[in-house]
């Protein structure tokens, strides 16, 4: 059912946790399924240095919550803003249909943190 990608974010998840110096969070959830993304960044010039995941839900919320950590760090706040959903699910591999929705909560979790930087630094 999952890709060897999904599985692997999901049992050995990159980037999770809180980071203590964070300067923007992005929080968002699914009412439908439950699931709840916190995405937590470290911008240095202009560049997302660290990023950080908090996420309460399935093995496709994890391993979408991993894979966008990885998509975004190193990029600047302009270059992660372009990551779209598909780019997540491209780089899992795949995910059932069903569970798109998760890459995409992955992605507005990191505009959301995104956003918030931006609002509290300009």
């Amino acid at each position: 059912m999952y890709s060897k990608e999904v599985m692997d974010h999901f049992q050995n998840p990159r980037n999770m946790g809180v980071l203590n110096d964070f300067q923007a969070v992005g929080n968002v959830g699914n009412p439908v399924c439950g699931d709840m993304m916190k995405i937590y960044l470290k911008i240095s010039d202009g560049i997302i240095e660290d990023i950080g995941f908090e996420t309460l839900g399935c093995v496709a919320a994890i391993a979408t919550s991993s894979m966008i950590t990885e998509l975004a760090k190193g990029k600047t706040l302009e270059e992660a803003e372009k990551i779209e959903f598909k780019d997540v699910e491209k780089a899992l591999g795949s995910l059932p249909p069903v569970k798109l929705h998760c890459a995409d909560l992955s992605v507005q979790a990191l505009r959301k943190a995104i956003g918030e930087y931006r609002n509290t630094n300009s």
